[in-house]
């Protein structure tokens, strides 16, 4: 695994690449990147604190923790409230313009990351990545971890919260998504789609049933276990999932 961080701006397209078809009962997964895939709280907490101490505002790794998973304009809304839309604006704008040098370093994948995308395709199906993180820095992430080879890039969408990660999925056909937060959830519900919550986020095991999450995993080395039982359920044409909503 490279420890550094790619410096250009990665491949991104503005519109979302059709998804590919596989073969009727085939699972497609989806996957969120933070504290799913990869542990960034490091550098997430780096780059908040480097951004915030520049107008004045300390704040520490435990500060930024339970905001993990979240877009970045909560984020900052949350650690400096009361301030105005422009204001979250323009520290949104700094953080995305530190986080390459000052966050992308210090991401570590999971052990279990790469195998969990590779899963899917070895069932005839297929992997996606949908992310809150800006698209370029979603690019980056994978590429330090090792894990941009593991899906294409065109499998990879940022900037999507919560419902807005739904619509994607139900675009990709996703059966399952993959997720440490409340939101991923909820992005699950939109979709269609068999909610698998993790635990490796600030969220634990009860807030991720209390939110609705259908599978519970302690982490992705459990995923590949319950990915062949789900992909059972779908040749078997009992896909118990969720009413799109």
């Amino acid at each position: 695994m490279s420890s550094a961080a790619p410096t250009g701006a990665p491949r991104t397209s503005d519109t979302p690449t059709p998804a590919r078809p596989v073969p009727p009962g085939a699972p497609v997964v989806g996957f969120d990147l933070d504290m799913t895939l990869v542990d960034s709280s490091a550098g997430i907490a780096a780059t908040m604190r480097a951004v915030l101490a520049e107008v004045g505002v300390a704040v520490t790794a435990d500060d930024v923790w339970p905001y993990a998973g979240m877009p970045l304009e909560s984020i900052v809304a949350g650690l400096v409230p009361g301030t105005a839309a422009d204001g979250v604006a323009v520290l949104t704008a700094r953080y995305r313009e530190l986080y390459p040098d000052l966050g992308v370093p210090s991401v570590r994948a999971y052990p279990a990351a790469a195998a969990a995308l590779r899963a899917p395709a070895a069932l005839g199906g297929r992997s996606v990545v949908v992310s809150a993180k800006h698209t370029p820095n979603v690019h980056r992430v994978l590429a330090v971890t090792g894990l941009a080879g593991v899906v294409a890039d065109e499998d990879v969408t940022g900037d999507l919260f919560a419902e807005d990660k739904g619509v994607r999925l139900r675009e990709v056909g996703a059966t399952a998504y993959v997720g440490d937060h409340p939101g991923d959830v909820r992005a699950a519900r939109v979709a269609g789609a068999v909610a698998v919550a993790v635990t490796t986020g600030s969220h634990d095991a009860a807030a991720l049933r209390r939110a609705g999450a259908d599978v519970v995993l302690a982490g992705l080395e459990e995923f590949p276990g319950w990915l062949a039982a789900h992909a059972a359920d779908l040749r078997d044409g009992e896909r118990a999932v969720p009413v799109p909503r």
